[in-house]
Formats: C-alpha cells, sequence, structure tokens
C-alpha cells in the first residue's frame, strides 16, 4: 500500500474505530448481543467502567486521527491492550461456558481492531521516514 493511501486508511481505521469505541460498545453490551458483550451475572459497576475506559479511548482514537505519527504510541497502545484484553477474556471464556459467547462476540472485535491498526500503523523504517 502507498504511503498516501496507507495514512488514509489508517486515519479512517482511527476514526471508524473511536467511533465504534465511543457509541456501538454499549448498544451491543445492553441490547443487541449481550452473551457476545456482557459478562454473567449482569455487573453494572464493571459495565460503567469498561464503557468509560472505552469510551475514553475512542476519543482519543478521534483525536489521533488528525495526525497519527504523532500519536503512535496511543495507536500502538490500542494494538497491544487490544491482544491482551483478548487473550485474557479468551483464557476466561474458555473456562465459564457461559461465558463461551465471548468467543464469537468481543474476543474477535478486539483481535480485529489490534490487527487492522497494527497493519495500518507505520514502524520502523517507516514510522522513521514518516517522522523525517
Amino acid at each position: 500500500m502507498t504511503n498516501p493511501a496507507r495514512w488514509t486508511a489508517l486515519r479512517v481505521a482511527l476514526v471508524v474505530v473511536g467511533l465504534i469505541f465511543i457509541f456501538a460498545v454499549y448498544p451491543l453490551m445492553m441490547t443487541f448481543w449481550p452473551s457476545g458483550w456482557r459478562w454473567s451475572p449482569n455487573q453494572p459497576e464493571y459495565e460503567q467502567m469498561i464503557l468509560g475506559v472505552y469510551a475514553t479511548l475512542g476519543m482519543f482514537l478521534l483525536y489521533a486521527s488528525r495526525n497519527p505519527l504523532r500519536h503512535l504510541s496511543l495507536i500502538w497502545f490500542t494494538v497491544i491492550s487490544s491482544v491482551v484484553h483478548a487473550g485474557i477474556m479468551t483464557v476466561q471464556a474458555l473456562q465459564m461456558p457461559a461465558e463461551h459467547g465471548h468467543l464469537y462476540g468481543d474476543i474477535p472485535a478486539l483481535l480485529f481492531v489490534a490487527i487492522l491498526l497494527a497493519v495500518l500503523a507505520p514502524r520502523g523504517a517507516d514510522a522513521a521516514q514518516a517522522a523525517a
């Protein structure tokens, strides 16, 4: 992918992921697919905390979309924290049969976000060249 196309794709991905984190996590947890996005038994304190964290991250990703190069650490934090979150959730979901829905819901979603941003984010020589 050419650099201009890659930058455009990264900016679009940051906006889309940011908007999903801000506006879609709550409806997915509460309305559309609770078994794939919400842990049993319902834990309102956890849900409020995770919604707050992801909405905040979403706002920062929207901000990063303006100039991704200046926010590479945030982009890589999103990649790595999404993989870690998905990994922990995978182990927990496999141990608890009532939580198997997460294996088809939020776990693949987190991995998709991580892969998407990792593929599009400049690294190594590309990042150094873009910074120059």
